[in-house]
This record gives structure tokens, C-alpha cells and sequence, in this order.
């Protein structure tokens, strides 16, 4: 990533565009933090040119419904630091085909303090540090200049208020999508990507960018259940 890429993401964040998404955490308490997870690939490492990227954000009710009780999970699941909504799942470089860089060589080292910082937006250390082993390091060379980026979109987002939309009747994939859509002006539908989980349960948005982290639209791997999808959405009660 250049220079000239980051100083124009940077732009995006002075622009007055509305820094609704905290709110989806606005309880967080983020715990101490005395050393960062140490993860291992869990495949090859893989290079190639950088064409777009995902950025997902996992819908932390439906994460959490079988892992409240998990001792690896209690941060983002256990209610004691607070409820999510909406969390950063990760920012993901796509390539050709389809195919993703990962697991690139690295001497960028994360902090304990980088880990803590982060935590209202993804409320789980080893999740922060596996994002930035297996999907930061083929985009930039430092920890830290990977969670900027991600924070700089994070904070760009409104977030609907998908609690009053799963009551809605007939909820559709396609509601959830333009849901979002609505809520951001310039991201059009087409680049939102609804995940749903075998049983219908949404488990996730996959929003799409280009190269200049512009929207675009999603390739059919991304953009996930189709319009007319019958969908449901768990609140955690």
C-alpha cells in the first residue's frame, strides 16, 4: 500500500462522514492487554497482486449464541465487557480469480497496546492478531498501518438498527443488504455481500472495494445470499 492510498483513506476521515459504527460497542471495556496471541498459519503462504478488498463485519449475536460460556470468546461473548452488534471480522486483500494473498512474510510485530486499542472493534486479541498475520501482512508492512485502514472504513460506517429489522415479517438477504445500503450513502447495494448460515441466520456483511478502496461490486463469492433469500436475524435474548 503507498504512501499516496493511505494519505487518501486518511481524507475519507475528515470528510464529516458520520462515525456511527462505536455505537455498535458504545458499552465496551476494553480489557488489559499484557501480550499479544501468538497464531500459526494454518495453510501456505500466498502472494499475488492486490486487485480489491473485503472488508466483513460479523454480526456478534449470532457469533455468539453457541460460545457465551467459551473462556476464548468471553471478551466479545460473555456480556462483561459490554454487547456488540456489528463487529470487524477482518479486511481481507482479494486477487485474480478469486483468490486471496495471505500469510505474507513479516517483521511488523503487534504491541499489546495495538491489541487493546482495538478491541471495541474487533473484541478479540487473538482474532486481531490472527487478522493482521494472515490478511495484514500481504497488504502493508506494520501492524499498526493495517488497523488504521481498518478503523478509518470501520468509522465511516452507520449501522442500521438490525434489531428492530429482525422483527420484521418476511425478512429477506435482500433487506439486510439494503439496509446497509441506505444507511451509507455511496455504497451501493451491489457491493454489500449478506452472509447467511445453513439454517438462514445472518452471520455476516462482506462490503467490496477496488483498489482505491471505492466500492464495487461484489463478485458472486462475496456478494453472498441473493435478494429474495428468506433470512433471520437472532438478537441474543
Amino acid at each position: 500500500m503507498t504512501l499516496r492510498l493511505l494519505s487518501s483513506l486518511l481524507a475519507l476521515s475528515v470528510l464529516g462522514l458520520p462515525a456511527a459504527a462505536n455505537a455498535q460497542a458504545y458499552q465496551c471495556r476494553a480489557p488489559n492487554i499484557s501480550s499479544v496471541p501468538q497464531v500459526s498459519p494454518d495453510s501456505r503462504s500466498r502472494g499475488g497482486a492486490v486487485t480489491g478488498y473485503t472488508m466483513a463485519l460479523s454480526w456478534s449475536p449470532e457469533f455468539c449464541k453457541p460460545r457465551e460460556d467459551s473462556r476464548a470468546h468471553r471478551t466479545q461473548c460473555s456480556g462483561d465487557n459490554g454487547r456488540f452488534g456489528l463487529v470487524v471480522h477482518g479486511l481481507w486483500p482479494q486477487s485474480v480469480n478469486g483468490s486471496w494473498p495471505q500469510w505474507c512474510p513479516t517483521r511488523g510485530q503487534l504491541t499489546p497496546r495495538e491489541v487493546r486499542s482495538n478491541m471495541c472493534m474487533m473484541p478479540s486479541a487473538r482474532l486481531i492478531a490472527r487478522q493482521w498475520a494472515k490478511h495484514g501482512s500481504c497488504m502493508v508492512k506494520q501492524p499498526e498501518t493495517y488497523l488504521k485502514v481498518t478503523r478509518i472504513l470501520w468509522d465511516s460506517y452507520r449501522i442500521p438498527d438490525y434489531d428492530r429489522i429482525s422483527r420484521e415479517d418476511d425478512l429477506t438477504a435482500g433487506r439486510i443488504r439494503e439496509a446497509f445500503a441506505s444507511a451509507n450513502p455511496g455504497i451501493p447495494a451491489s457491493a454489500v455481500g449478506v452472509k447467511l448460515n445453513s439454517r438462514g441466520w445472518f452471520q455476516e456483511l462482506r462490503l467490496c472495494y477496488n483498489t482505491r478502496f471505492r466500492p464495487t461490486r461484489c463478485d458472486d463469492r462475496r456478494y453472498g445470499a441473493r435478494d429474495g433469500v428468506n433470512a433471520k436475524i437472532w438478537r441474543g435474548l
